[in-house]
């Protein structure tokens, strides 16, 4: 007879001891960023039943299985509750792969290396920034907390580098969904961002010394339909988190840029479209406009981590089934996630803000961002957010960030609960022939991010 030391029910009764005592310490079996550090692996943190789809289903589920409604019921707790409805009512389905044990392969390289290499040396400042604890500048780079303690620990780093690229720029296809399932808009266009410190990869590093106050620049331009040709948002964030970011836009109409208040982040980029600035990466506000930051859950969770770049389009393009007219959700491969933070925050800088507050999921190995839900002002469900990533590798394919495959995000879903409304995005390989995605580029900061950009991209 063998006698199982930690039964199915070990990693539930350890997160809830936790959690009774206020304590957030990542891994069951051993501490998990120590474990990382040592190995690499996750392996040895978790037992069997959160290692793989059938530990934690006794076999109900296996890898190469589909997620339906014939069978959501024995996972329904591993996922937000908007998309356990869009399995259980509108036909969504979900293909489970191997859960990735190999951390090298859930973010870029070179983040991960400076992660490890850079362990210890972050703290919160008097001012409530980020800082490097030997001197009090600006972050150095990689995860500032990778063994969090504290919810704010989470959306900190989230916040601090959103693709943890040093640059990104992402083609990016969009189409607006109505409740029937039918297009309402369909957008084209492409997304920048750049790190101006914590830099691993583009020098100079690990910050540009003239932009020591900033964090980033971030900006958004449409490409297509015509009549939204050129419109762009140009957002530059200040590294002081209790500040709002300088937000300006080109408007097409009147060939010019202005500059827009920037506290109106709760408003969509453009008709149609379930998104709002603030959304982005879950931390598209600054980190001290919001609070609470409260953990309020944890555990093992399922999500889109791997084998989700269609290297067979050569666009990248993916394909859809479900909903109405069998084009509302993206083919997605999910892979069972040993454990799962979800954090809670309340806005704080927004007298009108729609939102009451957000849910966030992050995967307590990585602290990638896994999950998001918004509430109404009334606290009803609002958003449903979910996404998945890839390494951008398959087979022989490969696109190369440098040295190593591409990490990236590869398409997201923002589904409106109250309406049935559903906004997909997708990263794709190139528009116009010229908008490429990549990462680490130098020529990105001249090419996307400054009022002359703008410009420049609307008379294109």
């Amino acid at each position: 007879m063998r006698i199982i030391k930690f039964d199915g029910g070990y990693s539930r009764r350890k997160f809830l001891s936790d959690a009774g005592r206020g304590v957030l310490a990542t891994g069951v079996l051993a501490p998990l960023h120590k474990t990382i550090a040592a190995t690499g692996e996750v392996n040895k943190a978790y037992p069997d039943e959160l290692m793989s789809i059938e530990g934690y289903t006794k076999g109900k589920i296996k890898t190469g299985d589909y997620i339906t409604s014939a069978n959501v019921e024995f996972v329904k707790n591993l996922m937000q509750p908007i998309n356990y409805e869009q399995i259980l009512k509108q036909g969504r389905k979900l293909k489970v792969v191997k859960s990735t044990t190999d951390v090298m392969r859930l973010s870029p390289w070179e983040y991960i290396e400076a992660t490890l290499k850079n362990a210890g040396k972050a703290k919160f400042d008097d001012t409530g920034n980020v800082v490097n604890s030997a001197d009090g500048q600006p972050w150095i780079g990689g995860n500032p907390f990778p063994d969090p303690k504290t919810g704010i620990d989470l959306v900190a780093a989230q916040t601090l580098s959103w693709g943890r690229h040093d640059a990104s720029f992402y083609a990016i296809s969009a189409t607006a969904l109505r409740a029937d399932g039918n297009p309402r808009f369909k957008y084209t266009g492409g997304w920048a961002e750049l790190s101006t410190v914590s830099r691993v990869a583009m020098d100079p590093k690990p910050y540009w010394p003239e932009q020591k106050d900033k964090l980033r620049y971030q900006s958004v331009f449409f490409l297509a339909p015509n009549n939204f040709r050129g419109t762009s948002f140009l957002n530059i964030w200040y590294y002081d988190q209790r500040k709002f970011p300088e937000l300006y836009g080109y408007v097409a109409d009147f060939k010019r840029v202005r500059q827009f208040p920037t506290d109106q982040r709760f408003e969509p980029l453009l008709p149609g479209l379930s998104l709002y600035l603030s959304d982005a990466w879950g931390a598209g506000d600054p980190l001290h406009t919001w609070s609470g930051y409260n953990i309020v859950k944890r555990g093992p969770w399922l999500c889109g981590l791997s084998e989700n770049w269609n290297a067979t389009h050569p666009n990248w393009e993916h394909t859809v089934h479900g909903g109405p007219s069998s084009k509302s959700f993206w083919d997605t491969n999910v892979e069972l996630i040993p454990e799962a933070i979800m954090v809670e925050a309340q806005p704080t800088g927004f007298p009108r803000a729609p939102v009451s507050k957000k849910q966030l999921w992050f995967d307590a190995r990585n602290q990638v961002l896994v999950g998001m839900v918004t509430y109404d002002r009334r606290n009803q469900p609002f958003r449903a957010f979910d996404g998945a990533y890839s390494l951008y590798e398959s087979g022989a394919n490969k696109y190369m960030d440098g040295a190593h495959p591409y990490w990236s995000w590869c398409h997201f879903m923002a589904s409106d609960i109250q309406t049935g409304d559903v906004t997909r995005v997708e990263q794709v390989k190139v528009h116009d022939k010229i908008h490429a995605s990549k990462a680490n580029d130098p020529t990105m900061y001249e090419r996307y991010l400054t009022q002359n950009a703008l410009r420049a991209l609307g008379s294109s």
